[in-house]
């Protein structure tokens, strides 16, 4: 047999095998031919290439092909989600119908299929749109509210939570909810001392104590005449107008001193957009499903028990 070696070559003296001549610190690369199983798993890749380019989208962007070959198939995956998103529609479409004609959430709470489909379909809405303020659990953040608990600026039974999807609050929607606190420190409306005063007062509403009773003392007065159009003489807030119940223990920007403070001094207000437009009405209505029953939302008697305990 011909002996096909280079003899001009240099050969490893351990193996015996030739080297290509790349030498790397001192370390030399043999000349050894690639595996066989290695070879035949190349060479099935190529010929299944092929045959894929043949049957199926494969080649982007030739001239005179469009934006893509088409191949055999003509698979379109975009066509397949479509098609795919045009079934689960036309399946959930009888759900929907029926979300929509309940009218009220008994009516939705005393069907239990409908009130599984809205609870599914409203988490589904909620992940989508709203847990990047609200968080994934709906647990909130600081100036942004926590919708497990049954605290509610703008009112909390199933139309309120509907009209507040709909319209948003301070969105550039025509009948968008608006409320706007003051910036008493900013805008040098109160000094800061009056500041402190009135935040001393503002914790003894909520059962706290205040750094001196003086000054709480003095910070009622300064409540009364600027803080109690909003939030009442007695701190329970009014939603009419989105003011906050200050007798809890509920805080949306904090509800340390330092917190406080700072509430009076600059005046925040959240935004929220208006979902009307954005979501069809059944989505609407399924996702104030899921937030009403996230936080044990409020019924008309709850509502009508609450104005007869004021009056």
């Amino acid at each position: 047999m011909a002996d096909n070696h280079d003899e001009s070559r240099e050969r490893d003296d351990h193996s015996g095998v030739e080297t290509t001549g790349h030498e790397w610190d001192g370390i030399k690369e043999l000349d050894n031919p690639l595996p066989r199983w290695w070879l035949w798993i190349l060479y099935a890749s190529v010929v299944w290439a092929v045959v894929y380019m043949v049957f199926m989208p494969a080649i982007p962007g030739l001239p005179g092909l469009g934006d893509h070959t088409r191949g055999i198939t003509d698979n379109s995956e975009r066509r397949n989600v479509a098609e795919a998103v045009a079934e689960l529609e036309a399946s959930r479409a009888g759900y929907f119908e029926q979300l929509q004609q309940a009218g009220s959430i008994d009516a939705i709470e005393s069907d239990p299929d409908l009130l599984g489909f809205a609870m599914a379909a409203g988490r589904s809405a909620f992940g989508d749109n709203c847990a990047t303020c609200h968080g994934a659990g709906a647990q909130g953040f600081v100036g942004y509210p926590n919708l497990n608990d049954d605290v509610w600026l703008w009112g909390g039974t199933f139309e309120d939570i509907q009209h507040t999807l709909r319209v948003g609050i301070r969105s550039e929607h025509r009948d968008t909810r608006y409320s706007q606190m003051p910036a008493f420190g900013r805008d040098e409306l109160l000094s800061r001392e009056e500041i402190n005063q009135v935040t001393d007062y503002v914790l003894t509403l909520s059962g706290r104590e205040p750094e001196t009773l003086a000054s709480a003392e003095a910070g009622a007065e300064i409540f009364v005449n600027q803080c109690s159009a909003c939030h009442m003489e007695d701190g329970t807030g009014d939603r009419f107008q989105g003011a906050p119940n200050l007798t809890d223990a509920d805080w949306l920007y904090g509800g340390e001193r330092a917190q406080i403070i700072n509430t009076i001094w600059r005046g925040p207000y959240g935004v929220m957009p208006s979902w009307e437009g954005r979501l069809d009405d059944q989505t609407i209505t399924a996702l104030a499903a899921y937030v009403y029953f996230l936080g044990g939302g409020e019924s008309d008697a709850f509502i009508e028990a609450a104005q007869l305990n004021q009056d």
